[in-house]
């Protein structure tokens, strides 16, 4: 498949898209969330699937022609159940924080008590930030991570939800790097009566590989994105204890939204389907491991490493051990062509725009086939780039570098570097 029947049609859309296709291939995305699809995955996106509308589930439709529709939630419903070991899943929700709303709407009552982590400390605005729906709309109490350790203290969530009572505990996280407790957090949660509610947005792909642990078979609800570690298309899905199936069900339709886009639900049963393969384990492995060397590189470098290290995927950053804050390290990345999000540290004196850190991840990079030596390279090029920022030269030879790399490790589409 290519791009020309959007280059005749709409040239201006086209132009714009190659312009895009251009800066993935020649730039490096470290953002944890960021990934590259596969050929198959982006091909399923585009298919004529998106024509139907399809409110309903599978054989309780309420728009004629959907069987063959049916056929393929099916299938994407049966791979998500195998790769994880879910008794139910709804692989209809649009994307993450509404599949969060859709798990809140089915458990909880406006205004009911619910305990997760702060924002600052890596939880996620849907776990109960004030300027969001979730803390809007429910009475969140904020867990926190120790100041000396970066790390959930599980004993401090105890006294805190024994305090509390909350109707429901969140865990899993956003910018957080090391292993979840999902068991303490269960018997916490039996302890004091309340519902437990896993988002693995971050780390699915990781825990479907098999290498952290999965809360799947012990918690209640668990919702992840199908982008980021997974590698599938931007949507959502949540898996849920069958005894929960119908109210689950009934929150994402008719509560929350209304007919699936069912060429995403496609391009997540590819995806689906290739995070069941051995070679989705190997790149799975490789992107732990390449997160663990950055993580090394830069504790050889004098930087604060929040938590000392990683479990997963990411790591954030204190850029203020260096003289630079997190919005300020951004842009002078990106200057140099890497991409990277600014994050908050746990207590960060500074505020939520221009924050201390900054969070590195490496599902994307993996992707493209880099492995240790080349985190190792480019840990060296972000030191430079930071020491070196206000020196033009120094950083259009950062530039350059980059871009060979990229040359060298191109993105897999076909699609990006056929245009």
């Amino acid at each position: 498949m290519d791009y020309l029947n959007l280059k005749r049609g709409d040239e201006a859309v086209w132009k714009i898209v190659k312009k895009e296709a251009e800066r993935q291939n020649n730039e490096l995305e470290l953002i944890a969330s960021e990934n590259y699809v596969s050929p198959a995955v982006l091909e399923a996106m585009g298919t004529i699937l998106t024509n139907k509308y399809s409110e309903g589930y599978p054989g309780h439709r309420y728009y004629g022609g959907n069987s063959v529709v049916d056929e393929v939630e099916a299938l994407a419903v049966e791979r998500a159940k195998k790769l994880f070991g879910a008794e139910h899943v709804n692989v209809q929700p649009l994307s993450g924080s509404p599949a969060n709303a859709a798990v809140y709407f089915a458990f909880l009552k406006p205004g009911d008590k619910v305990l997760g982590l702060r924002l600052d400390h890596g939880g996620h605005l849907s776990h109960g930030h004030s300027v969001n729906f979730s803390g809007m709309l429910y009475n969140f109490v904020q867990y926190e991570v120790d100041p000396e350790t970066g790390r959930i203290d599980m004993e401090k969530v105890r006294q805190l939800a024994l305090k509390e009572k909350p109707k429901m505990i969140v865990a899993g996280y956003s910018a957080y790097s090391r292993e979840i407790d999902w068991v303490g957090f269960q018997k916490i949660a039996n302890e004091v009566g309340a519902f437990t509610f896993a988002d693995i947005a971050h780390t699915a792909g990781l825990i479907g590989a098999g290498l952290l642990n999965n809360p799947v078979p012990i918690f209640d609800v668990v919702s992840t994105t199908t982008h980021k570690t997974l590698r599938g298309p931007r949507g959502a899905m949540i898996m849920c204890k069958e005894k929960y199936a119908k109210q689950i069900d009934r929150a994402v339709f008719p509560g929350m939204q209304g007919g699936p886009h069912n060429h995403i639900t496609a391009a997540k049963a590819v995806a689906l389907g290739e995070a069941l393969t051995n070679e989705f384990k190997v790149y799975a492995a490789q992107v732990i491991a390449n997160a663990k060397l950055m993580a090394e590189e830069f504790i050889k470098r004098k930087y604060r490493v929040i938590s000392g290290g990683t479990d997963n995927h990411l790591l954030v950053v204190d850029m203020t051990s260096k003289g630079i804050a997190g919005k300020d390290c951004e842009l002078a990345l990106e200057k140099v062509g890497i991409s990277v999000s600014r994050s908050t540290i746990p207590n960060d004196p500074n505020p939520p725009m221009n924050p201390s850190g900054v969070r590195f991840g490496t599902p994307a990079a993996t992707t493209r086939g880099m492995k240790e030596d080349q985190m190792k390279f480019l840990v060296e090029l972000i030191d430079r780039a930071i020491l070196g920022r206000e020196d033009e030269r120094v950083l259009a030879e950062i530039k350059l570098a980059v871009k060979k790399l990229c040359a060298e490790f191109p993105v897999p589409s076909e699609r990006l570097r056929g245009m």
